[in-house]
């Protein structure tokens, strides 16, 4: 039973990603998809706050005043496609999170969270620190970096300890793309443990802090579509946290069709390579919609990964 716990359409988030949510849904059943988590990005309280690319005007330039009616139509376009395509696919609605200025952030992922009944959970992520995007481009991860005190490991000791802060106050079931400040790093493939030992702990401070909440850890192939050599998180990470007995979800993070899957056998076998053999995803109670205002009841489903593997229909 194949699946993704977090995924974009350039519907709703144009200029970042490509396709028609539809589109992307579609081809998700085409490669043998059974479960989508739609986890398009929550609407950012400032412009700043968005990625260069969209705010191209080639790519329709976003106005502040567009983000929260373009989130409140991909709620319900995603309701339509989830009754459309129920037969085909157990289709989840999320979003992910920010967490550019806590005190912003924090209190908007628990009102997007709790006033949509039909939101069944969101991703918790950072992609900026010291409110600056860290997986952009080389320059803006050098500028987060001097605004950290010009040296690498008072970025990462930083990104961990605005995660921590994350972590504690919005308490995800997902947390994505765990280790994504090595993306842009001089070693993004380097082991932590005897590089720096303060930036080693926070990391494990923020695995007990997942483990206590009985939050899943995804593993994002998007990592080795974009050069490095394990996904996230990486090996290191990976192992601590089965130390701990943590369990992990799986997903492309795709960002349109192109990109539905991509990297999922290496995924796979870097998984078993850990000696992981099951993976977990959520299963709506009643299904598809809600009823009334009430939030459907969701349970946490096991999929062997030898059971995943098979429903993939072509090669990725």
């Amino acid at each position: 039973m194949a699946f993704t716990m977090h995924s974009h359409s350039g519907q709703f988030c144009p200029g970042h990603a490509k396709d028609q949510l539809e589109e992307v849904i579609r081809h998700a059943i085409s490669v043998g998809y059974r479960t989508i988590g739609l986890t398009e990005h929550m609407p950012r309280t400032q412009l700043s706050d968005l990625y260069p690319e969209e705010l191209d005007p080639d790519q329709g330039q976003t106005t502040l005043a567009q983000l929260v009616p373009r989130h409140a139509s991909y709620l319900a376009e995603a309701q339509r496609l989830q009754v459309k395509y129920a037969s085909q696919i157990h289709i989840l609605i999320g979003f992910e999170g920010e967490w550019i200025r806590g005190a912003e952030y924090g209190p908007l992922i628990t009102s997007l969270l709790s006033s949509a009944p039909c939101v069944d959970y969101f991703i918790g992520s950072i992609h900026h620190t010291a409110g600056i995007p860290i997986d952009f481009d080389k320059a803006m991860f050098l500028q987060a970096q001097e605004s950290c005190g010009g040296s690498e490991e008072k970025l990462w000791e930083r990104y961990y300890d605005e995660q921590f802060e994350m972590l504690n106050a919005t308490r995800p079931k997902v947390v994505g793309h765990f280790d994504l400040i090595r993306l842009l790093s001089e070693e993004p493939d380097r082991r932590v443990k005897g590089w720096r030992d303060g930036v080693w702990e926070r990391m494990k401070r923020n695995l007990e802090v997942c483990r206590g909440l009985g939050a899943w850890l995804e593993v994002n192939t998007s990592a080795l579509r974009k050069g490095l050599e394990e996904p996230y998180p990486g090996r290191e990470v990976a192992e601590e946290w089965i130390k701990m007995g943590g369990k992990f979800t799986f997903s492309d993070d795709s960002h349109g069709i192109a990109q539905v899957a991509t990297n999922y056998t290496r995924g796979l076998d870097y998984l078993e390579s850990l000696g992981v053999t099951e993976l977990w995803t959520l299963e709506r109670v009643s299904h598809p919609g809600t009823a009334g205002d009430v939030k459907s009841e969701l349970r946490d489903k096991a999929v062997a990964i030898t059971e995943f593997r098979q429903s993939l229909r072509s090669k990725q």
